[in-house]
């Protein structure tokens, strides 16, 4: 059990480095955009600040999902980037393709969540 929960997160964890990476190296070749969504991204990229802020999110988060000590600090970074993925999935992209992966990566930060609720306890005492 544990080298799968390894595993599964190690696969979550590059996901999101791999995302944050592309959204400075740009080397990941983009999905093709309903007209709804080209607008949506455009103005993401209005605000200058706010992709690059996303990427960072994303790699620093990924990076302490990998290790099993950071990990809970991991999940906790990496929840509201996973929040709004699934939630565009859901309502402005819904392909099967594209909600399907974002509920298992969605799970897979709520298990880590879970798996990590003693190390919580003092944040909400």
């Amino acid at each position: 059990m544990k080298i799968v929960k390894f595993i599964l997160c190690f696969l979550f964890a590059l996901t999101f480095i791999n995302a944050g990476l592309n959204k400075f190296v740009h080397y990941a070749p983009s999905p093709k955009l309903t007209e709804e969504q080209t607008k949506i991204f455009a103005a993401f990229g209005e605000i200058g600040w706010l992709l690059p802020l996303v990427g960072v999110v994303e790699i620093i988060g990924g990076v302490l999902f990998i290790f099993p000590k950071t990990r809970a600090l991991g999940a906790i970074i990496i929840l509201p980037v996973m929040t709004g993925i699934l939630l565009h999935n859901t309502y402005r992209d819904p392909s099967t393709s594209g909600i399907i992966m974002s509920i298992i990566l969605f799970l897979i930060n709520i298990f880590a969540l879970w798996d990590n609720r003693e190390k919580y306890k003092a944040l909400i005492e």
